[in-house]
């Protein structure tokens, strides 16, 4: 396993889950220094069209104390070029339900120019944030009264 110097990768971690720390353990076995860009609040709002459970301040300070991340800061947009020419890493993590999307196609041809590589990692089928919000919009609620 080839190893950097500093890594990138971004996320909502909105509702977080096994998923994103399976994505934050495997990025840092890769890498010296792990930086973390946390979506604003008005960026998931933008991009998702989606109000975000936990606000970007609450977030970025949960994904902050995981021993596997080394510095958070605000992904305010997704110029993923952009961030490599403010944070200058080597190498940046994506799960690979991103993989062939336009927006990392474009990236990662960007990023060849100047020897940054792409690093996918399998996504975590059995849960994501989309899927708890929806599990949490059907759940039933039971009159415990009826069956005492």
């Amino acid at each position: 396993m080839k190893k950097y110097k500093i890594g990138y990768t971004t996320g909502a971690f909105d509702m977080f889950h096994i998923g994103h720390l399976n994505i934050l353990k495997r990025a840092k076995e890769y890498c010296d220094f792990l930086i973390v860009g946390v979506s604003t609040d008005e960026l998931i709002m933008s991009a998702k069209n989606k109000k975000v459970i936990i606000p970007y301040e609450e977030r970025a300070a949960i994904v902050e104390a995981i021993k596997y991340v080394d510095e958070v800061v605000p992904q305010v947009d997704k110029d993923k070029f952009g961030a490599w020419e403010k944070y200058h890493f080597n190498v940046m993590f994506v799960g690979d339900d991103w993989k062939g999307k336009p927006l990392f196609a474009e990236a990662e041809e960007k990023f060849k120019a100047v020897g940054v590589d792409v690093i996918y990692f399998p996504y975590t089928n059995h849960i994501s944030s989309t899927k708890l919000r929806a599990d949490l919009g059907e759940e039933k609620i039971v009159d415990n009264k009826k069956n005492i």
